[in-house]
C-alpha cells in the first residue's frame, strides 16, 4: 500500500483534507501522465515531479494556495489539482510550470497530492486507487527523504538563483524543520536558503 499522509493544512476548512504520497523509481510516468491529458476525473491529482521541489514546506505552499484560490474562486487553471502545479511557478505562464514541475513520461520520482474536495476523497479510498494505479516504491514524505531526491540544480534553473546566491562552506545546521505527523526532516542551511528564495519568488508571482 501507498504511504499515503493525510494533512489539514491551518486556515483552511477542515473538509479540505490534503492526501499527499511520495514514489520513487516509478515504472508507469507515461501512462499517468496520459490519464491527466485525456481528463480522466479517476485521476485528479497533483502529479509532480519530486525531483524539483525542495522541501515539505515547499509543496504544501502551492498546496495551500492553490486551495484558497478554489475557495475564492479564483482558479486560473482546469481544477485544484492543476492548480497546485501552477502554483509551484515563478512566473505567470501555466503551461510552462506544467512542463517545468508536472509529471513527465520520464519522471521517477514522483509526488501525487489529492485535496479532498469531495467526502468520497477518503485517505482509504486514495491509497487503494494509487497502489493499484502508481507502479513505483512507495516512500516517506517528508524532508528526509526529499533531499535524497532533489535536483538542486534544476531547481536553481527553474526559480533562476545562481549558485553564488546561496551561502557557501557552512556546515549543516538544524535549518526549516517541518513536522510532519511527529517527524522532523532537517535540512543544511544551504536547502534552507534555496527554500527562502523559493518561496519568495511563489509569492511575489502571487502579487503580480
Amino acid at each position: 500500500m501507498a504511504e499515503l499522509k493525510t494533512l489539514h493544512l491551518s486556515h483552511l476548512p477542515p473538509s479540505l483534507a490534503v492526501h499527499l504520497a511520495l514514489y520513487q523509481d516509478v515504472k508507469n510516468a507515461a501512462f499517468l501522465r496520459q490519464q491527466l491529458l485525456a481528463g480522466n476525473v479517476d485521476f485528479e491529482y497533483a502529479l509532480v515531479d519530486a525531483s524539483v521541489i525542495i522541501s515539505t514546506t515547499h509543496i504544501l505552499a502551492a498546496v495551500f494556495r492553490a486551495a484558497n484560490d478554489l475557495l475564492n474562486n479564483r482558479l486560473k487553471s482546469r481544477n485544484v489539482h492543476s492548480e497546485i502545479v501552477f502554483a509551484l511557478s515563478p512566473n505567470n505562464n501555466i503551461a510552462e510550470s506544467f512542463r517545468r514541475f508536472g509529471i513527465a513520461d520520464t519522471t521517477t520520482n514522483l509526488l501525487v497530492v489529492k485535496i479532498a474536495t469531495t467526502a468520497e476523497s477518503t485517505n482509504e479510498r486514495v491509497q487503494q486507487h494509487l497502489s493499484s494505479s502508481v507502479e513505483g516504491k512507495p516512500v516517506d514524505f517528508s524532508d528526509q527523504t526529499l533531499v535524497q531526491i532533489t535536483d538542486l540544480a534544476r531547481v536553481r534553473q527553474i526559480y533562476k538563483l545562481s549558485a553564488t546566491a546561496v551561502t557557501k562552506g557552512r556546515k549543516p545546521t538544524q535549518g526549516n524543520a517541518a513536522v510532519v505527523d511527529g517527524k522532523q526532516g532537517v535540512m543544511d542551511s544551504d536547502r534552507v536558503e534555496i527554500e527562502v528564495n523559493v518561496l519568495g519568488l511563489m509569492a511575489l508571482r502571487g502579487a503580480t
